[in-house]
This record gives C-alpha cells, structure tokens and sequence, in this order.
C-alpha cells in the first residue's frame, strides 16, 4: 500500500512538472504584450464579389470551378447568344438595305434636281417668249393708234402676249414643283440616312449584349462557390458565381472599450495566422466600429462575450498580397495585434515581418 501511493505521488509530481514546465515555455515563447500594444482574434475575410448575369438567359458554360484562382479578366462564365447572334444578322440586314435606301434617296435628289434645272429653262423660254410678245403688241398698239395696222392684227398679238403670260406662269409652277420634289428627296435621305445609323445602334446593342453574355473576372480572386449550373435558366442579375476579391483582404476582431477607444483608422497592426505563426503580416486598420456590440461567440471566452466590445478590421498590405496573393485563403483565424500607442514598440516575436 505504501508503495502505491509512492508511484501515484511521483506521476502527480511529474504532472505538476509538466504543467509548470508547459506555461514556463508559453510564457517565454510568448511573452506579455508591452503597454501600447492591444490584440484580438478573428478571421481573415475578403470582400465577396456576385458573378451575375446582365440580362435574363440559359448558362452555356461555366469554365471556373469552385476554388479555383482566376485572374482579372478571365472568363468565368459564357451565357448563350444563339438568339443574340440572329438578332445581330437581322440588324446587319436591315443596315444594308438602309445604306442602299441612302444611294437611291440620293439619286433621287439627283433627279429631281435635273427636273428643276429643265423647270428653269422653261420659266426662261417663257419669259423670253413673253417678252417678245409684249414687244410685239406695244408696237402693234402704237401703229393702230395710227391706223397704219389692221384690228385682226392688234387681236392676234394681244393675244399671243395672254398666251405668253400664261406659257411663263406654267413654267414657274413646274419649276416649283421641281423644287419641292428637290427638298422631298432630300428629306428621304435624311429618313435613309436616319435608318442607318438606328440599324447600326441596333447592332452595337446586339453587340453589347454579345460582350456581356461573356461574364469575366473584374478582379484578382478565388471562386469560393457556384450559385447556378450550366443549362439553368437564370433571370436578369440572377447569381451565377461567388467570387472574393484577394486584392481587399482583411482580418475582423474585437477589442473592449478602453482599448478600442484609443485606436485610430491608419493605426498600425500585424497579423499571425495560426497556420503559419512565424509569418507575421504587416496590416494596417482601416475601420473603426462607432457602436459597441456584443462579442460573437466565435471570438472570445463567455465571460468575454458578456461585455461591449468595438469591431476593428486590420486590412493586409496590398503589395504583400500582390506577391502571394496565389497563397491567399480566407476563413483562416489568427491574431491581430495593433498599436494603441504609435510610440509602443513591437515585442520581439512579432519582429519577423513578411516582406
């Protein structure tokens, strides 16, 4: 029986050594933080991003898989254009035969302009016409006075003038008419013309809608998951594919009042992944909460939870993220430790920044 309790002394002994021994090597692998420096655990998040189709249609093909790191422009998605390609031929029809309602417009202008230059010719001929007329029957008048000429005479120039001044009316008639069938002809050209340019706006929309069936990348991301599949039918936004934008990463984490007071957007903050707790990354905080919460569950111990605390998110260096941004994952958790005294020190273990 004394032996018993001797052995059962000595593994007590050698667990008590063990735990001291433990918090000892924590204590010097990881010593208290110096005054000025505050932290808090949280996630790294990006910003997410809705691959969404502009206009209403079938998904042809989904060329991006979930996880998958795509680049800026990459095509992510083809929607399908066979009605869009057809409404595209029918425009380019409709622009030909507006190009060629312009050249027969034009020639129409053509025509009636040698209509009116002919109308022309004929006001001259008239008036030249009427003129010897009037000519003819002042001097006619003048020898009857004299009864040098006969009365039949006299009738016959008077009314050859009449004539004459009729002739000249009817010519400058034609000629009007020649003129307005000028300003009709014109006015087609215009319509023609007008024609045109409406069955090349109607194709530069076919075309645009052509472009926008072929959903790209507008950032450097990775697909986090598929909203739709190829064949669905989806209407006009409908979400095709969630994508997080790697060039605005950042961790979210919380700090209690007295602390969070004291930090300013600009402050800055280093970040340890617990995947990775040799690389420490440099980040700077770019928001502030203005209202207090409660502390989510995920963040803090219950007693933790019970208070108010202040929401921080610490935004990673962008030109970090540019060099490893192929390495980048969200939804890891880690540290997030800030200055609340921009004259505080960094403590030793939080030295080795990744450049």
């Amino acid at each position: 029986m004394k032996r018993w309790t001797g052995k059962r002394f000595l593994v007590a002994a050698v667990v008590v050594l063990g735990v001291v021994g433990y918090f000892a090597w924590n204590k010097l692998a990881h010593p208290g933080l110096p005054a000025g420096i505050a932290s808090g655990n949280g996630r790294v998040e990006a910003t997410e991003i809705d691959i969404a189709a502009l206009a209403s249609g079938r998904i042809a093909e989904i060329t991006a898989a979930e996880g998958d790191f795509v680049r800026a422009g990459a095509v992510l998605v083809q929607m399908d254009i066979v009605q869009l390609t057809a409404q595209k031929r029918q425009a380019e029809a409709q622009l030909q035969r507006a190009e060629i309602g312009v050249d027969t417009a034009q020639s129409l202008v053509v025509q009636a302009e040698a209509q009116r230059d002919a109308a022309q010719a004929s006001v001259d001929q008239a008036q030249a016409m009427l003129d010897a007329a009037a000519q003819r029957l002042a001097r006619s008048e003048q020898l009857a006075r004299s009864n040098t000429l006969s009365q039949q005479v006299l009738d016959d120039d008077r009314a050859r003038e009449r004539q004459a001044r009729a002739g000249l009316a009817s010519a400058r008639a034609s000629l009007a008419a020649a003129q307005a069938g000028i300003g009709s002809a014109r006015a087609q050209v215009v319509d023609a013309r007008a024609a045109v340019e409406a069955a090349k706006a109607a194709i530069e929309a076919v075309t645009a809608s052509i472009n926008d069936a072929t959903l790209t990348s507008p950032r450097d991301g990775r697909v986090q998951y598929r909203i739709a599949q190829e064949g669905e039918v989806v209407a006009a936004g409908g979400r095709i594919l969630s994508l997080v934008d790697l060039g605005d990463v950042y961790m979210t984490f919380f700090l209690p009042t007295d602390q969070a007071g004291r930090v300013q957007a600009g402050a800055e903050a280093r970040l340890v992944m617990d995947a990775a707790p040799n690389a420490v990354i440099p980040a700077t905080i770019s928001y502030v909460a203005d209202v207090a919460q409660f502390t989510p569950k995920t963040v803090e111990t219950a007693d933790e939870r019970a208070k108010l605390m202040f929401r921080i998110r610490a935004r990673i260096d962008p030109e970090i993220l540019r060099k490893y941004i192929d390495y980048v994952k969200t939804g890891l958790p880690g540290m997030a430790y800030v200055k609340i005294d921009p004259a505080a020190d960094w403590p030793a273990f939080l030295g080795n920044v990744v450049k």
